[in-house]
């Protein structure tokens, strides 16, 4: 079977001079013996939703906290705009939309429960003991250590540096740095509306002129201005007036939704839940899933508490807390 080698062809024949390409990966970790059917990239996608941290995201907070709601997004659904808003972009620029779609889909594996939160509330507690926690850090940390896939180096650059100073090595990295971007924009306004913390006339109007007044509309407009702008070019960008509309977008969403409104009232319940948790398992790593402690060659306490904890889900996080501190009614 000549599936794989046919397909690398194609990419050498067909993609951009600035794509990468599969047949000239940097490799994984641990050689293996190619697949005959799939690429290097496309193995990485697949290991990547079959794993079970990708599927804990369903239960993970994008931005509203357990929402009552069936249609308010999670860590999976974002995870899955931004995929499908990278791929799009990186097929018109012809690009390896492969390598694009496996960073897109494990660039938040290493997401806390309870969203920025819960970011937040274990990064603090863990500086206390020399750690930092950054969930582009978390999310290479799983597929390296956690749950270790020996994903490609272009996979994993892209992953670790889809957020921060940094940009990734590749375009494709480049690209879903941004299209995560796009994604969380236009879904916490659409989900944001449907929570009744904003209306479409709250929107600042100077960017509703340049990027359009609906949810498609605005996608629309960062999309395409993203391929114009980075057509046969070694660079991912947009043009000057889209990206300023799109960060007065991002700016005002910070101010309106991100800080101080009414989706932001249960995050100290969540801080606390989360802090209580590490606190716990910190203390008591004996209770730690034995399948966590030996598969984690630094037997840190600090850092294996914060991985447990990490890896959790709302749901799973709300119970064991209330397994953990919470008094169970004497039966007769």
């Amino acid at each position: 079977m000549q599936i794989r080698l046919r397909t690398e062809k194609l990419e050498e024949q067909q993609l951009s001079k600035f794509a990468a390409l599969s047949s000239k990966s940097k490799g994984r970790t641990f050689a293996v013996e190619e697949c005959p059917v799939r690429t290097a990239f496309q193995r990485d996608r697949d290991r990547i939703i079959h794993s079970k941290s990708f599927r804990r995201l369903k239960q993970k907070t994008q931005v509203f906290i357990s929402p009552s709601g069936d249609h308010y997004r999670t860590r999976l659904t974002h995870t899955l705009e931004v995929a499908q808003i990278a791929r799009t972009i990186a097929k018109a620029l012809s690009l390896n939309e492969d390598l694009t779609e496996a960073i897109a889909l494990g660039h938040d594996l290493g997401h806390t429960p309870f969203g920025h939160a819960g970011e937040d509330a274990l990064n603090e507690i863990v500086h206390s003991h020399g750690l930092q926690f950054r969930h582009n850090e978390q999310s290479l940390r799983v597929v390296e250590i956690l749950e270790p896939m020996n994903l490609t180096w272009e996979v994993r650059n892209g992953i670790l540096n889809h957020t921060g100073a940094r940009d990734p090595d590749t375009l494709e990295g480049c690209i879903v740095k941004i299209a995560d971007r796009i994604a969380y924009i236009n879904h916490d306004i659409d989900d944001a509306i449907r929570g009744g913390i904003l209306c479409e006339l709250d929107l600042p109007l100077e960017c509703i002129k340049v990027l359009g007044n609906s949810h498609s509309l605005r996608i629309n407009t960062m999309v395409t201005d993203m391929i114009k702008s980075s057509w046969d070019s070694p660079d991912i960008k947009m043009s000057p007036k889209i990206w300023e509309a799109m960060n007065r977008l991002r700016s005002f969403l910070f101010e309106n939704v991100y800080i101080g409104s009414e989706a932001k009232t249960q995050e100290h319940k969540a801080k606390e839940i989360l802090q209580r948790l590490f606190t716990y398992y910190f203390k008591n790593s004996e209770y730690l899933p034995k399948d966590l402690t030996d598969r984690v060659i630094e037997h840190d306490k600090a850092r294996l508490a914060c991985d447990y904890v990490a890896g959790m889900t709302d749901r799973y996080a709300i119970q064991t807390y209330t397994d953990v501190f919470l008094p169970k009614p004497w039966l007769d």
